[in-house]
């Protein structure tokens, strides 16, 4: 081993996205972080969207059916509760603290609706793209609640490890059927300093939903998204105020991405081939 074999590469923040004010579902207002004109997808992760009301008139309308192919989705739950189906079988309730991944590989057709009528509903979904010889992978399901979400103390921060592991080993129960990801759901206190470790060539990025963290010279503040220079550590400092993030990470594909609404494939014709699927009811 040479002496620069050891050195290690602090990741910085080369770009601050803010998050864009829309409506998605049957009406339900959110905040999307990711996939909008200003950032539309950082390899392999194409959207990330919070909701976050006290008003059940912004949420209480969900998400009905609705299809999706070729990537998977990703909900992760701070408080309230939704209500998953869908028409491979699978169902499911996700509570604050929990996560739920659903692979929708070839073709799911699912719903997501909230169960209280008043109250705050605070939550975020990731999409997260499948190469394409795993987009017409078979459609799978993974729900873990608070209790299966291990947590690391350290000194001033909070880690919930949602997936992926901590550079201590500390290991979340969710998977990806490819990208490797690396899901932490951080608090540190006020002016907290964490350092952790990410895999060197994964693209990452955080997204914080309270408070501002710095790393060296850039600094991120609720509802933002920071995206991260390529490296092996990340150290964050928590404002004033203390902070809360999500620190994302994942394998890049370097494959061409092709869009239609709830379908992401490799070419034009892989989309239309996947509305004809649908409307003939293959999914």
């Amino acid at each position: 081993m040479t002496a620069t074999d050891t050195l290690t590469r602090t990741r910085r923040i080369t770009k601050v996205s803010r998050g864009l004010p829309t409506s998605d579902g049957a009406g339900v207002k959110l905040t999307r972080m990711l996939g909008h004109r200003g950032l539309m997808d950082l390899d392999p992760f194409l959207m990330l969207d919070q909701i976050r009301t006290d008003d059940s008139a912004d949420y209480m309308a969900g998400f009905p059916n609705h299809p999706h192919r070729g990537f998977e989705t990703v909900t992760i739950m701070l408080e309230g509760r939704m209500r998953h189906g869908d028409n491979k079988g699978h169902s499911g309730v996700i509570e604050g603290g929990g996560i739920q991944w659903m692979t929708a590989g070839r073709g799911i057709v699912h719903s997501e609706q909230p169960i209280e009528d008043e109250g705050r509903l605070w939550g975020f979904q990731l999409w997260v793209n499948l190469p394409g010889a795993l987009k017409m992978t078979d459609p799978g399901y993974q729900e873990f609640d608070r209790t299966q979400i291990p947590v690391e103390t350290r000194t001033g921060a909070s880690l919930r490890v949602l997936a992926g592991s901590t550079s201590t080993g500390v290991t979340g129960p969710a998977r990806s059927v490819a990208i490797q990801p690396t899901l932490i759901d951080i608090v540190l206190e006020p002016g907290a300093t964490l350092e952790e470790s990410i895999d060197p060539g994964h693209t990452a990025f955080i997204a914080v939903y309270k408070g501002m963290v710095s790393t060296g010279e850039g600094r991120v503040e609720d509802p933002d998204l920071g995206v991260l220079e390529d490296g092996d550590r990340i150290e964050l400092k928590a404002g004033p105020q203390g902070a809360s993030l999500l620190l994302v990470a994942g394998k890049p594909i370097n494959e061409p991405v092709a869009r239609y609404g709830p379908f992401v494939m490799n070419t034009e014709a892989e989309l239309h081939q996947a509305v004809t699927d649908f409307q003939a009811g293959k999914f």
